[in-house]
């Protein structure tokens, strides 16, 4: 039986603006994003009948047609006529209701594999455009990389990598609500954004300091004033030598940017000794399809 593992790699967003709120309810949002090598296991066994079965190794995830991953996989072969059922196995590295895109890499991961399964059927552009319909963040984890993001996610402009680096992640025990801090930004005024331009400027000339300096997410300035734990993080991070920290999506996972190990090392282990989940990772270059 044809057995695939395919690697779902988390996101990051090095820059985060809400540029407005649209017609649909939906907002109109300009982000660049980065993925890095924090990933997840995603195993796809095809199977003789039509149906979509799929686990994970955390309980409170659900194993049926409300996973992202089964959506996926639904959706695809909605699309290409074919008939086929496939198992999905999921061994979780990415920590849940993070801002990392943790089940968006899952069902981009099965489109991927989906497709390596039944001969390529689908360019990188399907693919996305197939995962805009599955979910916001799911056309960037296709190929991730490094990327300009706008509309809901889905229009992508690839940008140059970014130069190798460390990067520390750290993740509070406290979640963010997403519809919450949506919310919280339509009934107050964005008074800082983020200088995408510079930003951009900053990637196109490969100046990593630029780049960590020009990071920043509207949404740090509407969180709930308790708990405490982003501005903390930040400070460990900046403290230990990070070239720049921000809060990654609607958070809570907090990141910095550190150009040489000794910093990072420091940073990890004065955070581990905090928080359980710390993470050391390298940033991922774009995934080529076929």
């Amino acid at each position: 039986m044809q057995e695939i593992t395919e690697y779902a790699y988390a996101k990051l967003n090095l820059s985060l603006d809400v540029v407005s709120r649209l017609q649909s309810g939906y907002h109109e949002l300009c982000m660049v994003m980065q993925s890095v090598s924090l990933c997840d296991d995603v195993t796809l066994s095809m199977r003789a009948d039509d149906k979509i079965s799929i686990k994970t190794d955390l309980y409170f995830l659900p194993n049926n047609e409300r996973n992202i991953a089964f959506k996926a996989a639904q959706t695809f072969f909605d699309k290409t006529g074919l008939r086929h059922g496939v198992d999905i196995d999921i061994k979780k590295r990415i920590p849940v209701c993070a801002g990392m895109g943790g089940g968006s890499a899952d069902g981009a991961a099965v489109l991927r594999a989906l497709n390596k399964m039944n001969g390529l059927p689908l360019s990188a552009n399907e693919l996305e455009e197939l995962g805009a319909s599955v979910g916001s963040d799911i056309p960037f984890c296709i190929c991730g990389g490094t990327a300009l993001a706008k509309g809901r996610g889905e229009k992508l402009t690839e940008l140059p990598a970014i130069p190798q680096c460390k990067i520390i992640i750290c993740k509070p025990r406290f979640s963010v609500s997403t519809p919450e801090l949506f919310s919280r930004i339509d009934r107050f005024s964005i008074k800082l954004r983020p200088d995408t331009a510079g930003m951009l400027e900053r990637i196109e000339s490969r100046d990593l300091a630029g780049i960590a300096r020009h990071m920043y997410n509207v949404f740090e300035d509407v969180l709930p004033p308790k708990p405490s734990d982003v501005a903390e993080i930040k400070r460990t991070l900046l403290n230990c030598g990070a070239l720049g920290a921000v809060m990654t999506g609607t958070g809570s996972a907090v990141f910095g940017v550190f150009d040489d190990d000794e910093s990072a090392s420091a940073a990890f282990n004065q955070l581990r000794a905090q928080y359980t989940s710390v993470f050391s990772v390298l940033p991922k270059e774009r995934i080529k399809i076929g």
